[in-house]
């Protein structure tokens, strides 16, 4: 018989969910490194002890089979969107599909998994990020990382033919990685890609591709956002000409890449320490990549000789002087940032790369003081550094014991979590080239295919825009007339005119009873907020009119009202209804989401 002095699951269950508000609290304090790390200790031990207890109620006595409670959660790093969330999630997605059309786009699909050959030895150092797939039926699959190489793949086997085509693609990917649900870094999360294949004039689809994603970001209510651009030829030049061994720069560019989340210490500490790299080298590059600014930084690159003598940097410096002037008629330089930090750690980028930043992009205990730090361990202050590309030293996460029965969790403090880059992207000239090469085989000419593309992370723009629409009340569904019957019931005549209303594109619904009493209609109706109350009876019936009611909400104290009026409705003729409809202010200013008011 079990002790009665041992603790239940629940208040086990509680004691954890009290020592994980304390060590958020602590932290939140910045109390001293010893007391977090105590409180942590103590969260960790009740986790084990929480998980042993479950495990043990669970189970039965010798020879008896009790069934396990089911644990009803997503899997880690994923999450419901209930529907709300997903008016809101739809909103966006209707505003990044109309510029994508806008700007030329068709629309493209690809499997949710691919081969596991096709997505590997493309993504560097976040190879290990990859989900695999149990062999299924001879084939070892793995679920696709990006909308990238899924489209290499499928341009390869059109033949790498297709030239100056416009294609995009919406759907989940999904990465191994440590999740931070509350600012969209998911294992399963949206991505929105728009890619140009085909030979172009240098730089000209480069520019389109940025201005079509200041264009969507305006559309959005991301706040203030800045486009970070950089060079792949730039960046190699700088690599070549400091000293960098050439097996070593890939690594060594993914190690630059992460300047945007740890302070350059650590940076560098990673190059020598576990890359190898000469401290002098490091010094050297670092000297370069804490540059940041708009064109005038071209300036202060042809101004290095040393620079200028490499044919990478120079062929790099000549492409991104042309881009400036290709920008400038799109209008949007005052969005750029030249950041000579930007790496981009994967490895099929071969050009121009970029990355689109806001304030809740980086976290906020991350300060300038720390972006860059000399060749000692004092620091320096970096000019002209951008809020938003500031970001905490990141901490590698501890790892904890296994436990029979508890699932391995790291601790993450998601207050000193940013948001991360909501859009990067950049030239991959030779990613569809490796695929009709490897499909051909050894010693055969094959075809290459030019391309340049953006991914944009939904669930991150989601993370931003998602709090403020909630603060201006938006509505969570597009219904805009409510058919209420005044006589006894009337079911048929009020299906015959939602179906009507339905018809002519008035989105409608009307309550699920045969005789609905008059008072649960109207807060069916008052529930989603809809706009306009449909009213018929038997008076109604016999004379061809309806009785319309106009309906309006606002916001007080954050909560959404309905605003009271003596408004008996309007008579309107059956015949004329839909149209009446559509010519009223509120049909013709709605948009998406927008609080009737």
């Amino acid at each position: 018989m079990a002790s009665t002095s041992s603790p239940s699951v629940e208040a086990l269950t509680e004691e954890v969910a009290a020592q994980s508000a304390l060590v958020n609290d602590l932290r939140k304090q910045q109390a001293d490194a010893a007391t977090v790390e105590e409180a942590k200790k103590k969260l960790g031990e009740l986790k084990r002890t929480l998980a042993l207890a479950q495990h043990t109620a669970g189970g039965g006595g010798k020879g008896e089979k009790k069934k396990e409670r089911m644990l009803l959660k997503t899997p880690k790093g994923t999450r419901d969107y209930g529907p709300g969330e997903m008016f809101c999630r739809e909103h966006v997605e209707r505003i990044v599909k109309d510029v994508f059309t806008t700007y030329g786009g068709s629309q493209l699909d690809t499997p949710v998994f691919e081969r596991k050959e096709v997505l590997t030895g493309k993504y560097g150092e976040d190879q290990k990020l990859i989900f695999d797939l149990e062999d299924q039926g001879g084939e070892q699959l793995a679920l696709r990382y990006d909308h990238t190489v899924p489209l290499a793949r499928y341009l390869a086997m059109s033949g790498a033919i297709t030239t100056q085509s416009k294609l995009w693609q919406v759907g989940k990917v999904y990465r191994r990685d440590n999740p931070v649900m509350s600012k969209g870094r998911m294992r399963e999360f949206s991505q929105a890609d728009f890619d140009i294949a085909g030979s172009f004039d240098t730089m000209i689809p480069d520019a389109e591709i940025i201005s079509l994603v200041c264009t969507i970001l305006s559309r959005l209510d991301v706040g203030e956002f800045t486009i970070k651009l950089n060079h792949r030829r730039i960046l190699d030049g700088i690599f070549e000409v400091c000293g960098v061994p050439p097996a070593k720069i890939r690594t060594i560019s993914s190690a630059v890449d992460k300047l945007d989340k740890m302070a350059w210490a650590d940076v560098k500490k990673e190059m020598t320490e576990e890359k190898g790299l000469d401290a002098a080298v490091a010094d050297k590059i670092g000297e370069y990549v804490k540059h940041k600014g708009g064109r005038e930084l071209l300036d202060v690159l042809k101004a290095d000789a040393a620079l200028m003598a490499n044919p990478n940097a120079k062929a790099g410096i000549e492409e991104m002087s042309l881009l400036f002037t290709y920008l400038e008629a799109y209008g949007v330089l005052d969005k750029l940032s030249f950041d000579m930090s930007l790496a981009r750690g994967l490895d099929y980028y071969t050009g121009i790369i970029y990355e689109a930043i806001v304030e809740a992009s980086a976290p906020p205990a991350f300060k300038a003081a720390n972006a860059f730090a000399s060749s000692s361990t004092t620091p320096s202050v970096a000019n002209n550094t951008p809020a938003a590309a500031q970001k905490a030293p990141a901490k590698k996460p501890e790892k904890k014991a296994a436990v029979a029965g508890a699932e391995e969790e790291e601790e993450i403090d998601e207050s000193q979590v940013g948001v991360g880059s909501i859009a990067a992207g950049g030239r991959y000239d030779n990613l569809v080239g490796m695929f009709t090469a490897a499909a051909a085989g050894e010693g055969k000419k094959v075809a290459g295919l030019p391309c340049v593309g953006i991914s944009i992370g939904l669930d991150r723009i989601f993370a931003l825009v998602w709090p403020k629409w909630v603060e201006k009340g938006m509505r969570s569904k597009e219904t805009m007339a409510f058919v209420l019957a005044l006589g006894d019931g009337l079911l048929k005549e009020r299906v015959e005119l939602v179906r009507e209303l339905r018809e002519g594109g008035i989105k409608t619904d009307f309550m699920f009873k045969a005789k609905p009493k008059y008072r649960p209609q109207f807060a069916a109706a008052d529930k989603d907020e809809v706009p306009f109350l449909i009213m018929i009876g038997d008076e109604e019936l016999k004379e061809g009119l309806v009785t319309v009611k106009k309906q309006k909400w606002q916001l007080v104290d954050g909560k959404t009202v309905k605003i009271e009026v003596d408004d008996k409705g309007t008579k309107v003729k059956r015949a004329e209804l839909i149209q009446w409809i559509k010519d009223t202010p509120t049909f013709k200013q709605w948009s998406s989401g927008k609080l009737i008011v």
